[in-house]
C-alpha cells in the first residue's frame, strides 16, 4: 500500500477561512472539476485516467473531500492508467496501468472506455492529431473527455511560455515549493485554446461543453503580495484568459 505523502496546511487556508469548513475554499478549482466529474460518474464506468503519473494529487492532498473526488477505484467499474512514465505502475488507484509511448497506440480496445480524464495533460502534448485521435478511437459513442489544463493566454500559460522549460523546475522551488522536481515536465501549449480544441476535436463530432476557470492562485511563493497580485489579475480576466481550461466534451 502506497504510503501519503505529508503536506504542510496549504497557504490558501489564511487567506480563505471558510477553507477549514471541509478542507477547501470557495475558488478551489479541483473541487470545481472533479465534482462536475463526479456528477457524470456511473457505478458502472470504465475510466481511462491519460496521465495518472502516481497518483501525488490524492496521495498529497491534506483535504478528505478533494482526495476522494479524485479517486476512481471502488466507485467506477474499472480504473485504467496510462503515463509515459512508468511510476503510473505505483499509482494505487488504478486497477490496470501500462507505460505508453509518445506516438504509439495505446494498448485500450476500441470503442471501450465510458470516460476518459486527463488532468495537467494537454499544455505537454507534442502531437495533439495522435492524442486526439487515439481518444476518439477508445471512448464510446456518448462517452466523456473529462481534461483540466492551463489556458494558453491565461497567466500560468503566459509565464510558463516566456520562461525556458530548462528554468521551469528552478523558478517551481521559488513559487511552489511543495512541487518535486520529478513532476515538472516541458510544455509546448498546442492544445491550450478553444480554437484549437475544435480543430482536435470536431464539434460535427464531439459535442463541446469546457469553459475557462479561475481558482485559487496557485504560483505564489506563500507571499500574501504576490497572491493577491495574482488573484487580482485573475479577477480582471475575460473567460478566455482564465488560469485553466475545463474540458468537458462528449463523443456524438
Amino acid at each position: 500500500m502506497a504510503t501519503q505523502i505529508v503536506q504542510k496546511r496549504p497557504y490558501e487556508f489564511s487567506v480563505y477561512p471558510e477553507s477549514e469548513a471541509g478542507g477547501f475554499c470557495h475558488r478551489d478549482c479541483t473541487v470545481a472539476f472533479y465534482t462536475r466529474i463526479d456528477a457524470l460518474l456511473q457505478p458502472t464506468d470504465v475510466v481511462l485516467n491519460l496521465g495518472a503519473g502516481r497518483g501525488a494529487n490524492i496521495l498529497a492532498d491534506l483535504s478528505a473531500y478533494r482526495r476522494k473526488v479524485q479517486t476512481f477505484k471502488g466507485r467506477a467499474a474499472r480504473v485504467i492508467g496510462l503515463d509515459v512514465d512508468p511510476v503510473v505502475l505505483e499509482n494505487p488507484d488504478l486497477d490496470e496501468a501500462h507505460v505508453i509511448g509518445l506516438d504509439t497506440p495505446w494498448p485500450v480496445a476500441d470503442a471501450s472506455i465510458d470516460m476518459l480524464v486527463s488532468d495537467h495533460v494537454f499544455e505537454h502534448v507534442v502531437n495533439p492529431e495522435f492524442l486526439a485521435s487515439e481518444i476518439a478511437r477508445v471512448l464510446k459513442p456518448g462517452g466523456w473527455l473529462c481534461a483540466r489544463t492551463p489556458t494558453k493566454w491565461g497567466y500560468i500559460g503566459l509565464a510558463t511560455r516566456a520562461i525556458p522549460n530548462s528554468l521551469h523546475v528552478a523558478l517551481l522551488k521559488y513559487l511552489q515549493p511543495h512541487r518535486k522536481a520529478e513532476d515538472v515536465f516541458p510544455t509546448v501549449y498546442k492544445m491550450n485554446t478553444a480554437r484549437s480544441l475544435k480543430r482536435y476535436f470536431d464539434p460535427a463530432r464531439w459535442a463541446h461543453h469546457s469553459y475557462g476557470y479561475n481558482g485559487v492562485p496557485g504560483y505564489h511563493g506563500q507571499r500574501l503580495a504576490l497572491f493577491r497580485l495574482v488573484e487580482a489579475w485573475c479577477w480582471l480576466m475575460p473567460r478566455p484568459l482564465s488560469a485553466k481550461w475545463h474540458i468537458f466534451l462528449r463523443k456524438k
